[in-house]
């Protein structure tokens, strides 16, 4: 069983970044012709590309739960797998994403980002950093753009519930967004570590949460909401 649950990965990352190579490589085209506006559905079409081949290579699927706002949010997620943040891109219509300053300067990849509206977020989580990133989650806003974080600042363990960073805050008062919370259990079929398993991927939104709460309460209520389904199953 194992064996072939490595074949499978090994035939995924084949076929998927193998296919992902062109379509990084035609960017530059699609940044020129059209900038943002062509971005964000070409980003999408990739996002489908991920969906097929996760489906047809290791037998994950996705279960989406909830309804979508008709105004802008920012969404909290859950981080358990590189799996979600290609399928919340595009079953959330795109919204800005905050991504690890890192990512952003890979070449191709790094532009596409910026292009597609990306938002930077340094590791070091200094006043100065926090400060650029509430800067550009403004042109977000200004957009009438909605904006997801992962407020746990990285990929975790299924089951693991660490704190949120401070990042959260910065965005959630700059913004003045209500919250979307979003759960998933993505690191049970798809594990930072390990093989990855065939199952049904749950992301879950939940109850939107109001602008303008006290700092610990907003922090506590997202907290228990994108960690509802942390105590599902195991990693596989």
């Amino acid at each position: 069983m194992t064996a072939w649950r490595i074949l499978r990965a090994l035939a995924f990352r084949l076929v998927f970044y193998a296919g992902s190579v062109p379509i990084l490589l035609i960017v530059p085209l699609v940044a020129l012709i059209g900038g943002q506006r062509m971005m964000v559905p070409y980003a999408h079409g990739w996002s489908r590309f991920h969906r097929w081949a996760a489906a047809t290579f290791l037998g994950v699927r996705t279960r989406f739960e909830g309804t979508l706002p008709d105004h802008p949010v920012l969404y909290a997620a859950k981080h358990e797998a590189m799996y979600e943040t290609v399928e919340l891109s595009f079953l959330l219509h795109g919204p800005a994403v905050v991504l690890k300053r890192e990512l952003m300067r890979i070449p191709l990849w790094g532009y596409a980002t910026k292009v597609y509206g990306a938002i930077a977020v340094d590791r070091d989580a200094s006043a100065g950093a926090l400060r650029r990133m509430v800067k550009d989650a403004g042109v977000a806003k200004a957009q009438g753009r909605s904006v997801i974080v992962y407020p746990e600042g990285t990929r975790v363990p299924h089951g693991a519930t660490p704190p949120l960073r401070s990042g959260f805050a910065g965005l959630y008062k700059t913004l003045g967004y209500p919250v979307i919370p979003i759960a998933t259990d993505s690191g049970r079929f798809v594990p930072r570590r390990g093989w990855p398993r065939a199952g049904v991927v749950t992301i879950r939104l939940g109850e939107e949460i109001p602008a303008g709460l006290p700092r610990k309460e907003a922090e506590a209520r997202v907290h228990a909401a994108i960690n509802v389904l942390a105590a599902t199953g195991g990693e596989g």
